[in-house]
């Protein structure tokens, strides 16, 4: 009898032991944190990865125009960025905090008559542009004719826009005759959206017509990718002299192309005779791509020079390409198995690149903070550039893209 009690006994210790391991394990981790305008945040490892990275955002900036450690309110693309990725957050969440952030944006650059004080439209600068994309829900939710005009304001830059010979949009004035595959992000999701809701869709052909003129000039048949840049005129010490285009094929210019395409075919009805060009584009890009993908589910910076010396696993371009790759399998526009591999993907950032401060903050390492072509001082597109600009954490061209990849992952 004695043994029996002894067994039931260690029966019932162990379970209580077992008890308590389990509730250790699965007691959620929480932080309440507390911004510099007295609003709290609660970033609990439970919230899916979308929430905690919006709400690390809201705690680190509390007004969304100190986004990319602004100290004065500025119209910029990198603000429209993860601005469209909170407006997404608040379609699905219902949660008014995401709206009215990205709307004390909107007002802190835009006056009561539409003027937006730090743009300067002859600058003809096509990065923007981008950030009107915010503009239409505001609009529609409000009826207040600022965002209107505002609207209005970037859409005359379009119509007046310098162009190559053949139609396509300058990167900027002071980049004459060139198109950068970060363009197509920055203008053709706005300006297909633009004409589609106020212009009955008249100007899709022109939309297209950008995609079709980067495909033709850009495009590398050997390994089905694109190249960063391309200057009509062949003047640039950057351009091939036969060719036009830049030297190297970089992750980021790649995946705001993948993104434009993604994104302003939300706008191409499909009977447009258009749309089925684009898809073809998406799944074209979509398949070298995916022949570059790492073994982790990331991209390296230079995209096909693999463990080169000094190549490095991006943060931005490859949370560019799970969000496209998502969004692009949701939709129909690319084989279902692309959903798997945004997925591999996004397990790749959160794994390989992503840190988790003790406050319960979201970090994005190994994120490039810029890259580009030409200018003062020279970027002459070479591999060495590429690979030795330097890094920020939590730059917002990751920290958008992997925003939107988690809402459409449902991660």
């Amino acid at each position: 009898m004695k043994n029996n009690f002894n067994y039931i006994s260690k029966i019932i210790g162990l379970f209580s032991i077992g008890c308590l391991l389990f509730q250790c394990k699965t007691e959620k981790k929480e932080t309440v944190l507390t911004n510099s305008e007295n609003k709290t945040y609660t970033i609990s490892d439970t919230l899916k990865w979308s929430e905690r990275m919006a709400l690390t955002l809201m705690e680190q900036h509390p007004k969304a125009y100190q986004i990319d450690d602004k100290e004065e309110p500025k119209w910029d693309y990198v603000h429209g960025l993860v601005l469209t990725s909170f407006e997404k957050l608040y379609e699905k969440t219902k949660d008014k905090k995401y709206y009215d952030y990205i709307q004390g944006y909107a007002d802190a650059t835009i006056d009561s008559s539409g003027v937006i004080a730090s743009y300067k439209y002859e600058n003809f600068n096509i990065d923007m542009i981008e950030a009107g994309n915010i503009l239409f829900n505001l609009y529609d939710t409000t009826q207040d004719d600022k965002y209107l005009k505002a609207m209005q304001l970037l859409r005359k830059q379009l119509s007046e826009h310098p162009r190559t010979t053949e139609g396509g949009f300058w990167h900027k004035k002071r980049y004459p005759s060139q198109m950068w595959l970060d363009g197509l992000f920055m203008a053709e999701p706005f300006y297909a959206h633009y004409t589609t809701k106020f212009e009955n869709g008249t100007n899709l052909d022109d939309v297209a017509k950008q995609f079709e003129l980067i495909q033709k000039h850009a495009y590398d048949s050997k390994t089905g990718l694109l190249y960063h840049g391309w200057d009509e005129s062949k003047k640039m010490d950057w351009a091939n002299k036969e060719t036009g285009t830049s030297p190297n094929f970089w992750s980021r210019s790649l995946g705001w192309y993948a993104m434009a395409l993604v994104d302003a075919l939300d706008y191409f009805p499909e009977n447009h005779p258009k749309r089925k060009e684009l898809i073809a584009y998406l799944n074209q890009l979509a398949k070298a791509l995916a022949k570059q993908q790492h073994p982790s589910g990331l991209w390296y910076q230079v995209t096909n020079l693999g463990d080169k010396e000094g190549n490095y696993l991006e943060a931005s371009g490859s949370a560019m390409f799970a969000y496209a790759f998502a969004k692009g399998a949701n939709k129909g526009y690319l084989p279902i198995e692309y959903k798997t591999k945004a997925n591999k993907a996004f397990d790749g950032l959160t794994e390989k690149l992503v840190k988790i401060s003790e406050n319960g903050n979201v970090i994005i390492t190994q994120a490039c903070a810029v890259a580009g072509l030409g200018g003062n001082p020279y970027r002459d597109g070479s591999y060495e550039y590429y690979i030795n600009e330097k890094k920020k954490d939590n730059d917002p061209k990751a920290t958008g893209p992997f925003i939107l990849a988690a809402i459409e992952l449902n991660r």
